[in-house]
This record gives structure tokens, C-alpha cells and sequence, in this order.
């Protein structure tokens, strides 16, 4: 429950139906506020104004958020500053599901620990799924852009599913193609996460990536598994 954003309303002899009709939206959702949920910002924004308050004092819990969430463990400048080692951990520290999404997946014809580390936790009986773009699928620039020239190539594709044959004949690992945009790289393992962020006219190599750690905290985590889910989900086979 927010008390003071009721405490605020009460002072302002505001009801729930009043704030509805001033910032357009249903009672319920004003109900939701006050039970503790925190409004959009354009309607923080206003509700502020209406009761002549700050911000911060309606939603104490904005001054926490200003500073750096307790799961981003680690920021890098781009993808190539995530040190080997971070990588292995990250599919090594899996004991239930490792998730890939990528635009070609080269990172699978990389360095042998990689696979070698992907069919450990196979045969350890972790569930894989790495999600891919489909051949010729323009990434997120090109779509609008027109150029084609760093377009996800047919033969790109298949040469990661070829390393990975073995470990589809498990079972357990799982591949799919997404036709679609795809603004992030997600790389996950159990609770740990390394999302890299697509940057306009930038090779994804070269974008940020965070480290992003579950067990700390869930809220960016979660947005991540569920874009991924959402994206599998989407997806479908080579074969």
C-alpha cells in the first residue's frame, strides 16, 4: 500500500474516480497506485502536479532506482571486453537451461570450450534452446535502411547448426529461427545473464553489454526471459 500517495489524496480531498477522470484512465488503475503499483511516468508526471507534491516523496522508491540496480553485476563497453572466462561461466554455472538468442551465432564456431562447454552441460542434462535469425532476415537497421549488406546469410546459419549437430541428436539442446527484428543478443545460464544492446548503424560486437545476475535482483532479468520466451515461442525449425 502507498500510504503517503493516500495520505496525499485524502489532503487534496481527492477520490479515486476524481484522479481517474483528470488523468483519463480507469479507477482501477488508480486503485492499483494506491495498493503500490508505480504509474507511468507521464501519469507520475501528472498525478505530482494535481497534488502539488514531489515525486520522489509519492514514490520513495525512485530515489533507489536512480541508482545502479543490484542484478546489472557488470557493464562492458562491447561484446569483444566480455573476458573468456565470463563466457565459459556463464554456460558452466548452468544446471537446469541455457538460452542463446543471436542474429548468426558465430560465437558457436568460436573458441572449442564453448561447444565443448554447451555439450557438458548437455550430457549433464541441461536443457539448451539458442533462438537465431532466419537467412536473408534483415537486422534491426536494414529493415528500414534497405542495405543488405551485413544480412544474416543462409550459409551463416547453417555452419553454427553444423557445430552444433552432435548436441541436437541429444535431445536436449534445440535450435530455432526467429524472422523478425532482433534488438538484443541474450545469452543465458540458469540466473546469469549477458545482454548485449543493438546500437544504430553499430556491428553487435561493438554494442554494450551487462551482466545481469538473478539471484540479486529480478526485474531486468525478467523482461529479458520473457522477450526471450516471446521470441521462441515465434520461432521455428530448419528442418
Amino acid at each position: 500500500m502507498n500510504e503517503t500517495l493516500c495520505r496525499a489524496l485524502l489532503q487534496a480531498r481527492l477520490t479515486e474516480e476524481d484522479v481517474a477522470a483528470r488523468l483519463q484512465v480507469d479507477p482501477k488503475t488508480v486503485r492499483r497506485w494506491l495498493e503500490g503499483r508505480l504509474p507511468y511516468l507521464r501519469h507520475r508526471w501528472a498525478l505530482a502536479a494535481m497534488l502539488g507534491a514531489c515525486e520522489a516523496d509519492l514514490w520513495p522508491q525512485l530515489r533507489a532506482v536512480r541508482q545502479r540496480p543490484e542484478e546489472i553485476k557488470a557493464i562492458y563497453a562491447h561484446r569483444d571486453a566480455v573476458p573468456r572466462d565470463e563466457w565459459l561461466g556463464l554456460f558452466r554455472s548452468a544446471h537446469r537451461e541455457i538460452d542463446v538468442l543471436d542474429r548468426i551465432g558465430l560465437f558457436l564456431a568460436g573458441p572449442p570450450a564453448i561447444l565443448a562447454t554447451l555439450a557438458d552441460r548437455v550430457q549433464a542434462g541441461v536443457r539448451v534452446r539458442i533462438c537465431l535469425s532466419e537467412p536473408d532476415c534483415p537486422g534491426p537497421d536494414e529493415a528500414d535502411s534497405g542495405h543488405t549488406s551485413t544480412r544474416t546469410t543462409a550459409s551463416s546459419v547453417r555452419d553454427a547448426f553444423a557445430h552444433c549437430g552432435a548436441l541436437r541428436a541429444s535431445g536436449r539442446l534445440e535450435i530455432r529461427l526467429h524472422r523478425g527484428r532482433m534488438y538484443n543478443v541474450i545469452y543465458r545460464g540458469d540466473d546469469q545473464l549477458l545482454v548485449g544492446h543493438h546500437a544504430h548503424g553499430i556491428p553487435d560486437r561493438q554494442a554494450p553489454v551487462l551482466h545481469l545476475d538473478g539471484t540479486a535482483g529480478r526485474e531486468m532479468v525478467t523482461t529479458y526471459l520473457e522477450e526471450f520466451d516471446r521470441i521462441w515461442a515465434s520461432g521455428g525449425s530448419l528442418d
